[in-house]
């Protein structure tokens, strides 16, 4: 039994010289121990971590990138880099969309860079410099007109797609020969296809405004000959629809033009009045867009005119007297003489019988002599005398043709409202607010009526409150998230790449050479037995108090020290009982045969 134990309790289990196995030999020996695959298995989990651990540091500390421009279409790539490399900007080329990305700090300078290079995106298309190339002799005319048509389409192209919301643009211009027949004329039409940025659209004024670009840029071509389509086949050209929608929005905006200016002579006049934040201010204007005309005619019936006047003046004079009219009554013979009542009658009818032309009688039977001439005087023969006069007058009329100018403003209504006034103390410098005085509003009152044109026979209306403002009015601007700020995104790759770190070292390296140093240490177990037992056996002095036994069997398998304790040699054996029962009773059978 002496040699059984001699054989199965080694005096020290330690390397020469009393000294324990150094930790990295320790590591070899257990890693020496183990299986091909699981030396492989551990050598590649090792390699993968210390990889993903240089990955991890290395994406913390790259820089952010920003596209320098969306794409390298339409550039030359190989100036680009040149230029780039050139200004020591370093670049790289998202390869998914083909987005060229600098770094953040770079992207202004990089962008001098380039323009001072003369590196700057095309498009593709080709302009009137298709005109500049060398022609054949054989060139036909019809070559010569499609080199001009594509000329213009592309010049076109251009211009079109120079608009803020439009990528790109396509122009098809069909226009027909021309021909000295009216009969056979036909107009030219035109086709435009827009590409528009993602997330923006045209509005009707800007269709409308391509519309015309091309209509003026084409002899003889009209507006209804024109269709755009977007890139999406929606068509944007639809002026029966758009036509009524664009003057509505027209108006709209010229009413909302005039309120701000209106607004503005308010905001001006008060301002250095009030101060900033002591008042509100708002302008409706209720403008009338139709388009009236008219004509009147007015008469003034108390100032007549003198128009026209038209005066005939007739008299004939017979020199000899009647002279045989035919019929009864010249026969006839005079007719009985009455003797006049008085003289003057009867010299009158005594000058009434007179033949014409015959000296004229007087009352005593004497020619009467003409005192101008001294001649008798003759009886006048007959005469025929007509007056006539027309006369055409006028009435005061005047006529006016009206017509009313679109956007007149019918109305004006204002509004505004006045906080309090401050007053300070300059003896304790205590701020208090007061209302405003009557006769204070009537004078606000009217120079805003003044700032805006008050006319009250339109029936505009301003009104000025005194209202003492709320003490929250101020507008709370929202502070910038923390992670919206540009470090945030820097500091997190940074921590988060030293937390993995952490986690790759303490999570799962450590466990790794945890184990593999710890089964160096569960394979050096003593014997079975308590110290008493242990130092009885074989005569073992103090010697060996510190030293570790084994049990014996194919394998030596360690136990813990003397020194240590009881229950952690217990403990130890209770588990080398439950991994491994076949080699403790193989140990347990050696003692009781070396016993016998």
């Amino acid at each position: 039994m002496a040699d059984a134990l001699t054989d199965n309790v080694p005096a020290n289990t330690g390397p020469a010289g009393g000294k324990p196995p150094l930790f990295g030999l320790s590591f070899l020996d257990n890693l020496a121990d183990m299986t091909m695959l699981r030396q492989v298995g551990l050598m590649v989990g090792l390699a993968a971590s210390v990889a993903i651990g240089f990955a991890v540091v290395l994406w913390s500390q790259q820089p952010d990138y920003r596209p320098l421009y969306g794409s390298l279409a339409g550039m030359d790539a190989k100036q680009v880099t040149e230029t780039l490399a050139a200004a020591d900007i370093a670049y790289t080329v998202e390869p998914n969309s083909g987005a060229l990305l600098v770094k953040a700090d770079d992207v202004a300078r990089a962008r001098l860079k380039l323009a001072a290079a003369g590196v700057t995106p095309t498009d593709s298309n080709i302009g009137f410099e298709i005109l500049d190339k060398d022609q054949g002799l054989g060139t036909s005319q019809f070559m010569e007109a499609t080199r001009y048509r594509r000329g213009l389409e592309g010049e076109l192209a251009r211009t079109i797609s120079s608009l803020n919301n439009v990528k790109a643009a396509r122009v098809h211009l069909a226009i027909p020969k021309s021909s000295v027949f009216v009969r056979d004329e036909r107009k030219p039409s035109a086709s435009v296809l827009v590409e528009l940025y993602a997330g923006r659209s045209l509005e009707p004024g800007q269709v409308l405004a391509i519309i015309n670009l091309v209509a003026t840029s084409v002899p003889e071509l009209s507006k209804s000959q024109i269709t755009v389509v977007d890139q999406k086949g929606n068509l944007l050209s639809d002026q029966s629809e758009n036509s009524e929608l664009t003057m509505a929005g027209k108006q709209f905006d010229y009413s909302r033009r005039m309120e701000g200016l209106l607004t503005q002579r308010v905001h001006n006049i008060l301002q250095p009045v009030l101060g900033n934040d002591r008042y509100k201010a708002e302008v409706s204007a209720d403008v009338d867009f139709s388009a009236v005309e008219s004509t009147s005619e007015q008469f003034n019936p108390d100032q007549p005119a003198l128009r026209s006047e038209q005066s005939t003046n007739e008299q004939r004079t017979a020199s000899n007297g009647p002279q045989g009219v035919p019929g009864a009554l010249s026969n006839q013979p005079p007719g009985p003489a009455t003797a006049p009542q008085q003289t003057g009658q009867a010299a009158g009818a005594g000058a009434g019988m007179v033949q014409p032309g015959q000296p004229l009688l007087d009352a005593n039977g004497q020619q009467i002599m003409d005192p101008a001439t001294g001649q008798p005087m003759l009886a006048p023969y007959p005469a025929d005398k007509r007056t006539q006069s027309t006369r055409n007058f006028e009435l005061d009329r005047s006529i006016s043709h009206t017509k009313q100018q679109q956007g007149k403003v019918n109305r004006l209504s204002v509004a505004v409202v006045i906080d309090d006034k401050v007053n300070v103390n300059p003896a304790n410098g205590e701020i208090t607010q007061v209302p405003w005085t009557s006769d204070q509003l009537a004078r606000f009152t009217r120079l805003v009526q003044d700032a805006v044109g008050f006319d009250a026979s339109r029936g505009d209306s301003v009104s000025v409150i005194n209202v003492p403002f709320s003490a929250e009015r101020a507008e709370v601007i929202a502070d910038i998230p923390f992670y919206s700020q540009p470090w945030f995104w820097d500091v997190l790759k940074q921590g988060l790449g030293v937390l993995f770190i952490l986690v790759l070292v303490f999570g799962v390296l450590r466990p790794v050479l945890n184990n593999l140093t710890g089964n160096g240490r569960n394979k050096q177990v003593a014997g079975i037995g308590s110290d008493a037992e242990l130092a009885g056996m074989g005569g073992l002095d103090g010697e060996l108090a510190n030293d570790r036994v084994s049990l014996g069997g194919p394998k030596s398998i360690l136990l813990p020290s003397p020194s240590e304790g009881y229950d952690a040699q217990l403990n130890a054996i209770k588990s080398l009982v439950a991994e491994d029962p076949g080699r403790v009773a193989q140990v347990v059978k050696e003692w009781i045969n070396a016993d016998e």
